[in-house]
Order: C-alpha cells, then sequence, then structure tokens
C-alpha cells in the first residue's frame, strides 16, 4: 500500500488574514505523514500543522521564531518505506542546486525544500528535488500551492497542486 505526503513550506502566518486554504488542510488531513520545509514563523502555525492528524516532519527557515529554531533542525532526513528524503528550508542558487543537493544528502532518493516560493521539481538520475512554493504567499508564482508524494516500496513521485490565487 502506498503512503501519502503532504508537502507544504513557507506558510508565513500568523500575517494579517492569512490562513492554510481549506484545500491544503483537507490534503494534510488525508495524508499520512505531512513534511513542512520551514518558514512557519511561529510556533502556532507547527502546532496547526500537528492538530490536523498525521505526524509533522519540519526543519526551520529563516523567518522563524527563535523557539522554532531551537526546536527544528536545520536540516533532516525521513525515511518512508525504502525511499530516503532530505528536507531543508533554502538549497541555495538555482544554478547547481540539483547537484548540489545530491552532494549534501547522499544515499538520498528525494530533497525537498523551500525558501523561494516558487514550485519546482527536478530529476537527474534517479535523484529528485522538489519545491512546493508557499499555500500562503505566492510572490511570483502564479497561484499559492503545496505538493503530494507518493511513496510506493522504493518508489516516489511527487505531483504540485494549486490552490488557486
Amino acid at each position: 500500500m502506498a503512503t501519502s505526503i503532504a508537502i507544504v513550506s513557507d506558510t508565513h502566518m500568523p500575517k494579517g488574514r492569512r490562513e492554510l486554504p481549506e484545500g491544503c488542510v483537507r490534503i494534510c488531513r488525508d495524508s499520512d505523514l505531512i513534511i513542512h520545509a520551514g518558514d512557519f514563523s511561529e510556533k502556532s502555525v507547527l502546532e496547526q500543522f500537528r492538530s490536523l492528524g498525521p505526524p509533522v516532519i519540519a526543519v526551520h527557515g529563516n523567518v522563524d521564531s527563535k523557539d522554532l529554531r531551537r526546536w527544528l533542525p536545520e536540516t533532516t532526513t525521513v525515511e518512508v518505506e525504502s525511499v530516503r528524503v532530505g528536507v531543508i528550508h533554502d538549497a541555495g542558487p538555482r544554478k547547481g542546486r540539483l547537484a548540489r543537493m545530491k552532494e549534501r544528502f547522499p544515499g538520498h532518493d528525494a530533497v525537498i525544500f523551500g525558501h523561494s516560493h516558487l514550485p519546482l521539481h527536478e530529476e537527474e538520475d534517479g535523484f529528485q528535488i522538489f519545491n512546493p512554493g508557499s499555500p500562503t504567499e505566492r510572490r511570483r508564482s502564479p497561484f499559492k500551492s503545496m505538493g503530494v508524494a507518493t511513496v510506493n516500496g522504493s518508489g516516489i513521485t511527487f505531483e504540485l497542486v494549486d490552490l488557486g490565487t
């Protein structure tokens, strides 16, 4: 049976009237695992994700509170079935990113990251990098977004979810 993973980054909450889109909440609740690639902003947002039900794996981002920076690692690895996935907030400049992440996370099948708010999925020689964008602050992206990954044995597939403008 496949494992479903909800992937979120850069929620930047609370800020103004910003809130998680209902589609994001539903996908997170229906998943087996939630991965957040940093920039919650405040601890209450981490707690909101934890209240949705599935376990939450997370790293801190550059705008996270001092408490979150103390509680959450800069990078982490999660093993789902036979798949190893690294998680980091800022994967650095676009040029050379895939090779840089492959070198930083040896023996991994994929790396999930955030920071830019721009969705991205690249693959080379069986190694993948994935940025889900942001469900709350699209910036230069055409829409708010998140990701869903499906792990089936030793393979992982990523899908970008358009959450609207």
